[in-house]
């Protein structure tokens, strides 16, 4: 089962039975207020230690911050609303609450683990960034039906895992990764909680020359495990490799969906970043 949906689930009961949201309207949290701020405890960047972080959700400031210090005046990280997403990550963050925030940084995703003991503030601080995200959206696409705009308030990634892959020249050595399919972004890492992804790859469409094919190119040498899959792209060919047939089916599927599915306009910009990043 979905931890994260079990989470909510969860909350969602606490909230209709215990806390009597549902009938008493002044017991109903301001999700919708536009501002949140309070206390979280964040894994560190480099160490991995987490630490308490002062964070402040303000739609007037259009932005989610965090200060290192309690006394801070700048914040160190600024994650506009337009770019943020969050997802419940309790398995990989190793919390029973644990969220995991990413942003756009300079056109590159940027991962925060922030957790708390307390599963309702979790859920409280997940539904602000929600409730933000749609008043964002609102203005953004003007006129737009509430149901068209609720998909876009956060999402989950579509598969995560362990591959191989290996580099542009295909002679060098196969590295275990862990990869993130957050729609078209396919990133991978070192590890599953770094801040940054160590690249970025962009899955387009088939209309667009991009094909997903099982196994890798006769001459492939300096893979360890057996399940290949081949990407092709306008530029080149990417080669990953998954230690059991089912986990490359999985990905294949996965792959195969994207490339099915047309390309929207605002989705050929981000492919033309992609394209001219160095």
């Amino acid at each position: 089962p979905d931890l994260s949906s079990m989470l909510l689930r969860e909350q969602w009961i606490r909230a209709r039975y215990e806390r009597k949201e549902f009938v008493c309207v002044e017991r109903q949290e301001p999700y919708s207020a536009g501002y949140r701020e309070g206390f979280l405890w964040k894994r560190g960047r480099d160490n991995g230690q987490f630490l308490s972080r002062k964070c402040i959700l303000s739609e007037r400031d259009g932005a989610l911050k965090y200060f290192n210090k309690h006394d801070a005046r700048e914040p160190k990280a600024l994650m506009k609303i337009h770019t943020l997403n969050a997802s419940f990550q309790p398995g990989k963050i190793g919390q029973p609450h644990g969220l995991q925030v990413t942003y756009l940084k300079d056109n590159s995703t940027r991962n925060i683990f922030v957790y708390h003991k307390d599963g309702k503030e979790m859920v409280d601080w997940f539904n602000a960034i929600r409730a933000a995200r749609f008043h964002y959206l609102q203005v953004a696409f003007p006129g737009a039906h509430h149901a068209d705009l609720v998909p876009k308030l956060t999402r989950n990634y579509i598969k995560e895992g362990y591959m191989e892959k290996t580099g542009p020249k295909h002679t060098e050595g196969f590295k275990k990764r862990w990869f993130t399919m957050d729609d078209r972004r396919l990133m991978y890492f070192k590890d599953p909680l770094d801040a940054y992804a160590r690249g970025e790859v962009f899955i387009g469409s088939k209309e667009n020359s991009y094909t997903v094919l099982p196994g890798l190119p006769p001459s492939t040498q300096g893979y360890h495990w057996q399940f290949g899959i081949t990407i092709v792209t306008p530029d080149r060919k990417f080669l990953f490799t998954c230690e059991t047939e089912e986990e490359q089916q999985d990905w294949m599927a996965a792959f195969q969906g994207l490339v099915n599915r047309p390309m929207l306009p605002q989705e050929y910009a981000v492919e033309a970043h992609f394209k001219h990043k160095p």
